[in-house]
């Protein structure tokens, strides 16, 4: 790994790490309202990427090859990544932010907010998994996927965790977490990204036949946390139901896309 791929694999933790930040600048809790428009802009971003800087990158890869059936390693790869966070999101002891009932395997000497954390940590290792697998694209792709197509994902994934470090920061700090506990909580949640991102690349290394796959897979894994947890939290139910979860995904979604396809 040479030093883009580096700066590239640490940008979302970056971005989480100056959402975190905000703990120390924000006097209230964010209003649910902008939580709700920031949970569907990172909606929007995670679906985008999923498509144009892993899905389609996945069949151009095997285009050559398997022709008009380079859809297969793509829907294969995808569904996995999805029973693959599905079996997190089962075994893992977690608990969103606007739930008052815990998900995954019960542990009742957890507290609320190390279960929220482990909330958030579940949502970024695809994140991370999708940035390390688009670099080892970069390293062993071939020339399928550029450095610049892995630098768009990596700084869109990082637009969206900013507002992803204030969301997880800031209600921690409401329910007395202290503002450095509550900005290290935030940060530690970020840096599953990195770890996640390096551990893809370094078996990407010798899974090189299979690098469709993963980029699907990381695709699938993204996707489920699309429809899982964040359309659930820019929509709401009943009185809480707006629509500015909707307005927020699509300017995400046109965002990425935007980005992905000047500069990618």
């Amino acid at each position: 790994m040479n030093k883009e791929v580096i700066l590239g694999i640490l940008i979302p933790f970056i971005g989480t790490t100056l959402g975190a930040a905000c703990v120390f600048f924000m006097k209230d809790e964010i209003n649910p309202k902008v939580q709700k428009a920031l949970s569907g802009f990172a909606a929007g971003v995670m679906v985008a990427a999923s498509i144009w800087s892993l899905l389609i990158p996945a069949m151009e890869m095997v285009d050559e090859k398997m022709g008009r059936m380079s859809w297969i390693p793509a829907a294969i790869g995808f569904l996995i990544g999805i029973f693959f966070l599905l079996f997190l999101d089962s075994a893992i002891p977690h608990q969103h932010i606007d739930s008052d009932k815990p998900e995954g395997l019960k542990n009742e000497s957890l507290r609320r907010t190390t279960m929220m954390v482990l909330a958030v940590v579940i949502h970024n290792i695809p994140e991370g998994m999708a940035v390390g697998v688009s670099f080892a694209g970069v390293i062993y792709g071939h020339g399928k996927i550029t450095m610049t197509q892995a630098l768009v994902l990596a700084i869109g994934i990082a637009i969206q965790n900013f507002p992803e470090g204030a969301i997880i920061s800031m209600p921690l700090k409401t329910v007395g977490t202290s503002k450095n506990k509550a900005f290290w909580a935030g940060v530690g949640s970020g840096a599953v990204e990195p770890i996640a991102a390096v551990i893809t690349i370094l078996l990407s290394q010798i899974m090189i036949p299979i690098l469709p796959y993963l980029l699907a897979f990381a695709a699938g894994a993204m996707f489920y946390v699309v429809v899982e947890e964040l359309i659930p939290e820019a929509t709401g139910e009943g009185e809480s139901h707006t629509n500015v979860g909707t307005l927020g995904s699509a300017a995400g979604f046109v965002i990425m896309m935007i980005l992905d396809v000047m500069l990618g």
